[in-house]
């Protein structure tokens, strides 16, 4: 069973997302509500696995509260959800130490994945803000990485066209079905990649990719 705190200011949105939760048989709501104070206290008691974190006007008291979080509770993986999501504001909160980000334009499916991978131990972006994100990657890639040559050979026929899959924007259940193998099995073969590349993110995953000439942009 995978335990979830929701927080969010706004009632609505807060109710809704409690709501959507309500039919998944193995992901249990422990926390719902719209108080940092009582987030916080609530934290403290219960066990919780993911905080989905939504944020509709990013400031630096949001970014606080999550370096706060984090901090006071080192196992907690942040998802932060918000309908501001240009490149800056994404980068933000990930070095503030959410683990993952989704946009306004982002699916239910899309979130539900966001939970399940963060609990498996992997961050987690929204498909349709992956390429957001990589665009400052990419226009920043310097010349202090490994030899790449010797880094791909170290990869599988299966891993590189994993990696494909993943650079087009291919959730974990779209490569999953491509491949015929399990989700589980596609998040095993990523993290596999990420150790044998040294990297520490799916962004610096991706990135690596489209450098490569693995992925095409």
């Amino acid at each position: 069973m995978i335990n979830i705190a929701i927080f969010d200011e706004h009632r609505i949105g807060l109710e809704g997302t409690k709501r959507l939760f309500s039919e998944v048989a193995d992901i249990s709501v422990l926390v719902a509500c719209d108080s940092k104070s009582v987030l916080k206290e609530k934290l403290k008691v219960l066990q919780v696995h993911i905080l989905l974190l939504t944020i509709h006007d990013i400031s630096v008291k949001h970014l606080n509260l999550i370096v706060q979080l984090t901090t006071l509770f080192p196992k907690l993986r942040i998802l932060v959800i918000s309908g501001i999501s240009n490149e800056e504001v994404i980068l933000k909160t990930l070095k503030a130490g959410a683990k993952g980000f989704l946009g306004r334009e982002s699916t239910v499916g899309e979130l539900l994945e966001g939970v399940y991978t963060l609990r498996n131990g992997y961050d987690y972006y929204g498909n349709s803000l992956t390429n957001l994100v990589l665009n400052r990657y990419i226009k920043n890639l310097n010349n202090h990485e490994p030899d790449a040559e010797n880094q791909l050979s170290g990869l599988s026929d299966r891993q590189i066209e994993i990696l494909k899959f993943w650079g087009k924007s291919y959730s974990n259940q779209e490569i999953a079905d491509k491949l015929f193998i399990s989700v589980r099995t596609v998040e095993s073969h990523k993290n596999h990649i990420m150790q044998k590349l040294n990297l520490k993110s799916t962004v610096d995953l991706v990135k690596f990719g489209i450098k490569n000439n693995i992925i095409e942009i």
